[in-house]
Order: C-alpha cells, then sequence, then structure tokens
C-alpha cells in the first residue's frame, strides 16, 4: 500500500492580504513559516522515501522545512502540482474576482471540470487533467510505503475530490490529508485538513471560506 500525505503550503503573504495566489507567488510570513514547522515535527517520524512539490516559491520553502526531517527524500519539483492560474487576476484582491463570481458557484466548477476559466487563466478542464496527471505520475513511481506531496489548497483538493467527490471545507495553510492508494488501483482519503498548526481556527468564516480558502 501507498500512503500519500498531502500538505497545503504555510500562510504567505498574499494569504494574510487576502490576494488571489495561484501561478503568482509570494513569501511564507513569519505566521506561516511557524505552522509549517509545527506540521514538520507532526510529520518527523514519518518514513517518507520521496517528495513531490510543486514549484512554487511557498511550496518549496514549505517543503524544505518538512524535509529538515528527512533527508533521504530529497524533492522532485513536478509543474504539473501548481495552483489553478487566476490569469489577469493574479495577486489582485480576493474581491475583484468575488464581484465577477459567486465563489461557491465558481470553485464547483472548477472541480467539476466546467469552468471555462478567467481571462488569462486556465480552463478548468486543462487544469484538472494536469493534476491527475501528476498524481497518476506518483501513484506510478511508488507501489508502497510513505510519500510526501507538497503543493495548494485547490490542486490538493482536486485530487481528492477525484477519489471523493463529497464537499469538504477549506484546506487550512499547512495542514495535512492523507489517501491510501492500494494494489489494484484503488484509492482511499483516510484525513483531511489536519492541523497541526492551528490554522483553520484563525480564518475568517463567511460565505466565500469554502471557495476561497482553496485555491491558493
Amino acid at each position: 500500500m501507498l500512503t500519500l500525505s498531502l500538505v497545503r503550503h504555510g500562510q504567505t503573504v498574499y494569504n494574510a492580504e487576502n490576494r488571489l495566489q495561484g501561478w503568482c507567488d509570494s513569501p511564507l510570513t513569519p505566521d506561516g513559516l511557524a505552522g509549517v514547522r509545527s506540521t514538520a515535527g507532526h510529520l518527523a517520524d514519518r518514513p517518507f522515501e520521496a517528495a513531490y512539490v510543486s514549484p512554487s516559491g511557498r511550496a518549496q520553502a514549505t517543503a524544505h522545512e518538512i524535509l529538515v526531517h528527512h533527508p533521504s527524500a530529497p524533492p522532485v519539483t513536478d509543474p504539473d502540482l501548481r495552483e489553478f492560474g487566476f490569469g489577469d487576476l493574479e495577486a489582485r484582491p480576493e474581491a475583484e474576482l468575488f464581484a465577477r463570481h459567486d465563489p461557491g458557484t465558481m470553485f464547483a466548477e472548477v472541480l467539476r471540470g466546467t469552468f471555462a476559466g478567467l481571462p488569462g487563466g486556465e480552463p478548468a478542464r486543462e487544469y484538472l487533467a494536469r493534476v491527475r496527471s501528476a498524481f497518476a505520475r506518483i501513484e506510478r513511481s511508488h507501489g508502497e510505503g510513505e510519500v510526501l506531496v507538497v503543493s495548494h489548497g485547490l490542486t490538493l483538493l482536486a485530487y481528492l475530490t477525484m477519489i471523493d467527490p463529497r464537499p469538504r471545507g477549506p484546506l487550512p495553510n499547512a495542514s495535512i490529508s492523507t489517501v491510501e492508494v492500494h494494489r489494484g488501483g484503488h484509492r482511499r482519503v483516510v484525513a483531511v485538513a489536519l492541523d497541526p498548526a492551528g490554522r483553520s481556527r484563525s480564518r475568517r468564516v463567511d460565505r466565500s471560506t469554502v471557495a476561497a480558502g482553496q485555491r491558493r
């Protein structure tokens, strides 16, 4: 059996400023770094044999902190683990997106693959295809053992939804979700949004949270 530990990157400057952050990037905040280190401590005794990481700086920085405890699991950067692309709205305030699209409706369409995309961004169908491709490569490369994957809220949620389509709330920064992949290709979501850093308790809760918390 293969066990995947899926970690969302730590809180960034744009997260704290409520700015859209897909392909663009910003550094981890001090609070975000502290949260990642809490997650790293929680995962310190896991026998990771490999690690796959989004190319975004925020994911790379998160993986670096976790892999301090796992020197035998060098990170592999996979461009297909990037977040959904927000095109012309990258780095813009979230309110600009919410003024154009209801976030709950839009992100549900992204996860179904029916959202046409934002100007300058990527269609949901293409986005889901690359996410599916990334995880298929990971699964093929490791028939058993434990593997770390560090990526983004919506990208990890997309993979979880491919396995189990039940609606889920946002994945907090630095949270851990776990998937088991059994021989024969059967997948099972074991845990979602385990939050060693306590980030879920600090997020504002409103109508946009379920969607907005996933796409950065």
